[in-house]
């Protein structure tokens, strides 16, 4: 299905066959995460060499940003490529990046078209210079659209987010533009690849792992998971529907209490 223009605040009209029912349009996540896995093992289940998945995936990414710009889902942040990743195979690297390069060139002008946003984060400098290149200029030619902002951390890893946040906040200090005393949360948030970015309010993992796989450690402090069995090239809208549904059938307190509960509890 095409995408229409997806313009803040609005979104195009969405059928009631569509959506589950019990859907509450009003209390969308702001910010949605994934971490995309199960590539290698869908292409293994159909006998299939492992690039074949990936390139099964980079159909699933195509679908998940449609149907959450649909949805009218401000924010949505695909985990690509870690920084552990370089230790897989040179032509499985290679193939992953060829992916990312062919997005770009097709998929450009549908991000424009729809008013979508487009950033990677990550240590983007040991990039090819020419994917790199293919990166900046979509940053770029899309750094004016305000709908969905489509973040895809490449070369990515939470803890060296951290320390590359840590080595800005140290160069502050060692320029006496700040005192360690002076150093709170909001310093760390502020110097994240994500600092343009709330935090998720919700974290995806496909393939059924259990891990968080260094995947934006600070910011998901108080986001809600869902862990769904679906391998990465098999999601689509409707698993995203369901992890919606999920997410706002929890009771996120943030530490606190839920008031009206525990005065029923202790009636």
């Amino acid at each position: 299905m095409a995408m229409r223009n997806f313009i803040k605040g609005t979104r195009p009209e969405l059928t009631a066959d569509c959506l589950p029912p019990q859907l509450d349009l009003a209390r969308l996540p702001e910010h949605v995460a994934i971490i995309m896995d199960g590539n290698g093992r869908w292409a293994a289940r159909r006998s299939l060499p492992r690039v074949a998945g990936h390139r099964a995936g980079a159909a699933a990414v195509r679908r998940t940003v449609e149907a959450a710009a649909r949805l009218g889902i401000g924010c949505l942040t695909l985990y690509a490529f870690s920084t552990e990743n370089w230790k897989r195979p040179r032509a499985e690297v290679d193939a992953l990046m060829r992916l990312l390069k062919e997005f770009l060139g097709k998929e450009l002008r549908n991000l424009q078209k729809n008013n979508i946003r487009f950033q990677v984060l990550g240590r983007c400098e040991r990039l090819e210079p020419k994917l790199l290149e293919e990166i900046r200029r979509a940053e770029q030619a899309t750094s004016g659209n305000t709908g969905l902002v489509l973040s895809i951390a490449v070369n990515y890893g939470g803890r060296t987010e951290i320390v590359d946040a840590c080595r800005r906040i140290a160069r502050e200090v060692a320029e006496g533009r700040l005192s360690p005393s002076e150093i709170e949360d909001r310093h760390i948030s502020d110097n994240l690849y994500t600092s343009s970015l709330p935090d998720p309010d919700l974290l995806i993992r496909t393939s059924g792992e259990m891990r968080l796989s260094n995947f934006l450690i600070w910011q998901i402090a108080y986001a809600e998971i869902h862990v769904t069995p679906t391998c990465w090239p098999d999601f689509g809208e409707r698993d995203l529907h369901e992890a919606v549904l999920d997410y706002q059938n929890r009771d996120r307190r943030f530490g606190g209490l839920n008031q009206a509960r525990e005065v029923t509890s202790v009636q």
